[in-house]
C-alpha cells in the first residue's frame, strides 16, 4: 500500500496515543469526518488499523508486513533518514549494515561513496553499494530469506562479530513506549545486537511511526545506540530519556541533543 502523507500521520498518531475516534482525527487533521473515514477504511483494509467503536486502533500483530509494502511505506521519511546518515559516513569507511528498508535507503543514499568496506546480511544494501567498483562487500553464506532478500541465523551473527567497523547501521521492527527495541524474530534481534556491539559508532535508523509498533522479540534500548536518526521528533517521554543518555538524536538532518 502506498500511503498518503495524512495516512502515515494517522498511523503515527494512533501508535503514539492509542485509539482515536473519527471525530478526534477529523479535528486533528482539520478535514471532514468523511475524509478521515475513507483514510481509516483504507488502512483497515490494508490490515494496519482496525475499526472499534466509532474510531480505529492499531492492529496488533507479531508478524511483519510484506517487504514490498514496507518498502514504500513512509518512503519519503526513510529517504530523508538515508540522506542524513549518508552525510555521517565518509568514503573509505567500514560499515556493518542490518536488514530492513530504512538501512536500504541509507545505502541508496551512499551510492556516490567509494572505497567502502561493507559487511551486511542485507542483499538490497549489497546491490545498492556494488555500483562503486572500489567498494568491498562482505556477505554471509546460507539461505536467502525471500522476499526480504536477507540472511539470518548463527552464521550472520558470527560474521558481524568477526569485524570491528567504523560504523554500524541498523533498523528495528518497533520501539516500545519505554524505549525497548522490538523485532519480529529472535534472530533479527541477535543480528542487530551483533552489529551494535561490533562497531565504533552505532547508528539506529527509524522513522517515528516505529514508536509504539508491536513486535514479539525484544532486545536492547533506543539509547544503546550512539546516534539515533529519525524523521521527526519522538514522543516527549522518549525524547527526555534520550536526553538523559549518552545517545545523540538527529531529526530530519538537524541535531536535537548534544
Amino acid at each position: 500500500m502506498n500511503l498518503s502523507s495524512r495516512q502515515s500521520d494517522i498511523i503515527a498518531l494512533i501508535r503514539r496515543e492509542g485509539f482515536q475516534s473519527i471525530e478526534a482525527l477529523a479535528n486533528h487533521f482539520a478535514v471532514t469526518p468523511q475524509t478521515i473515514r475513507r483514510d481509516v477504511n483504507s488502512l483497515c483494509d490494508a490490515n494496519i488499523l482496525r475499526r472499534r467503536h466509532g474510531g480505529a486502533e492499531l492492529l496488533g500483530t507479531t508478524l511483519n508486513a510484506p517487504y514490498e509494502s514496507r518498502r514504500v511505506t513512509n518512503l519519503e521519511a526513510k529517504r530523508r533518514i538515508g540522506a542524513t546518515v549518508a552525510g555521517l559516513i565518509p568514503s573509505r569507511a567500514s560499515a556493518l549494515f542490518g536488514i530492513g528498508t530504512t538501512p536500504e535507503q541509507v545505502a541508496l543514499a551512499m551510492t556516490g561513496h567509494e572505497d567502502l568496506t561493507i559487511v551486511t546480511n542485507n542483499l538490497n544494501v549489497a546491490v545498492a553499494l556494488s555500483a562503486a567498483r572500489s567498494n568491498r562487500i562482505v556477505l554471509p553464506g546460507g539461505v536467502l530469506r525471500l522476499p526480504d532478500r536477507d540472511f539470518l541465523g548463527h552464521d550472520v551473527e558470527t560474521m558481524f562479530r568477526s569485524y570491528r567497523a567504523d560504523f554500524g547501521v541498523f533498523g528495528v521492527g518497533g520501539i516500545d513506549r519505554d524505549g525497548t527495541l522490538l523485532d519480529f524474530d529472535r534472530e533479527e534481534v541477535a543480528a542487530r545486537e551483533a552489529i551494535r556491539e561490533s562497531c565504533r559508532t552505532a547508528i539506529l535508523v527509524a522513522d517515528v511511526s516505529k514508536v509504539g509498533r508491536l513486535a514479539a522479540a525484544q532486545g536492547g534500548a533506543l539509547w544503546d545506540a550512539d546516534i539515533i536518526v529519525m524523521d521527526a521528533a519522538p514522543p516527549e517521554e522518549i525524547a527526555a530519556a534520550i536526553r538523559k543518555s549518552s545517545a545523540r538524536l538527529i531529526v530530519a538532518g538537524q541535531e536535537v541533543t548534544a
